[in-house]
């Protein structure tokens, strides 16, 4: 991912890709949402611990780029796999490597998911477009592993390599560059998974998670449902944003219910102005509680 075109707000338009898109891909914007909240609204629970996650997408942020097979991303990688119950590396073609985790229970599993690398761009810190969804990811799988109870469905946790697409890409054929750790997951793991929920776009400020046009509506709709238990309804509105290419789209592919929590309407996104100062504690806290109530929901099912 790097410059994106700003889509009308009114209508279906497409998306021109370009030669410098390497990303996640918003497809189509059909501009039928609502003006973008003012502020967050704090949760009416305290479950998930918002600065624990913020902390953790610092933590990522400070060691500078982290594109695929770099030395930084590596020395994330290493605190990131001691943070998921079960961490461990699992091979991607090319010298990837994914990173999952896992809560025992009945199969299949609810796969949570984010990824850890950043485009391939001098500069390019990745706050939001990474970090954020990735300390929000490994403080689900904490807070799921103190609530464990007997007969609960087993969740699965998932940090992708390669989501973005390689250096140089010409913006064609983005599926078949890009998103190489959720599609090797699935190859491997279809089978074993129930449902999917991403987390992308998901700590910057006035976060406004409208539902992509490709993520399941009966599983989004859940989502909702969850996010009016925890007071945090407002973030979630009705209405889409466009279809998006993402690492939850290998799952929809597989016939695999999948939702993708991302926020296009991004001004920093593939900037160099993606930093901490454009992540927010409050967003990384909405998000966190709705995910978290609903994953609560999805495993005693």
């Amino acid at each position: 991912m790097s410059a994106r075109a700003k889509a009308a707000l009114i209508g279906l338009q497409v998306l021109i890709l370009a030669g410098l898109v390497t990303g996640a891909v918003l497809l189509l914007s059909t501009g039928d949402g609502e003006a973008k909240p003012a502020a967050v609204p704090k949760p009416k629970v305290d479950r998930f611990d918002a600065a624990r996650a913020y902390s953790l997408a610092a933590r990522q942020v400070a060691l500078g780029p982290r594109p695929p097979l770099s030395a930084a991303q590596r020395k994330a990688a290493v605190f990131l796999r001691a943070g998921l119950p079960g961490g461990r590396y699992e091979s991607v073609p090319h010298g990837l490597r994914n990173i999952v985790g896992s809560l025992p229970g009945r199969m299949p599993a609810i796969l949570v998911v984010a990824h850890y690398d950043t485009t391939d761009e001098p500069g390019y810190l990745g706050a939001n477009n990474s970090a954020a969804a990735v300390g929000a990811v490994v403080e689900l799988a904490r807070d799921l592993r103190m609530s464990r109870r007997r007969g609960d469905r087993a969740v699965r946790f998932l940090l992708t390599d390669g989501e973005e697409a390689p250096r140089p890409f010409d913006g064609r054929d983005f599926y078949d560059k890009a998103l190489r750790g959720s599609r090797a997951y699935v190859a491997a793991h279809a089978r074993e998974i129930k449902q999917v929920v991403l987390l992308d776009f998901v700590g910057n400020r006035k976060l406004r998670l409208r539902r992509d046009l490709s993520s399941d509506p009966a599983l989004w709709a859940r989502l909702q449902a969850a996010a009016r238990r925890v007071g945090v309804a407002r973030v979630f509105p009705s209405g889409t944003q466009g279809t998006v290419l993402d690492d939850h789209t290998p799952f929809l592919r597989a016939g695999i219910p999948a939702i993708d929590l991302i926020d296009f309407d991004y001004p920093c996104w593939q900037k160099r102005c993606d930093t901490m100062k454009q992540v927010s504690r409050a967003s990384i806290d909405a998000a966190g509680e709705a995910v978290l109530e609903l994953l609560q929901e999805l495993k005693r099912h």
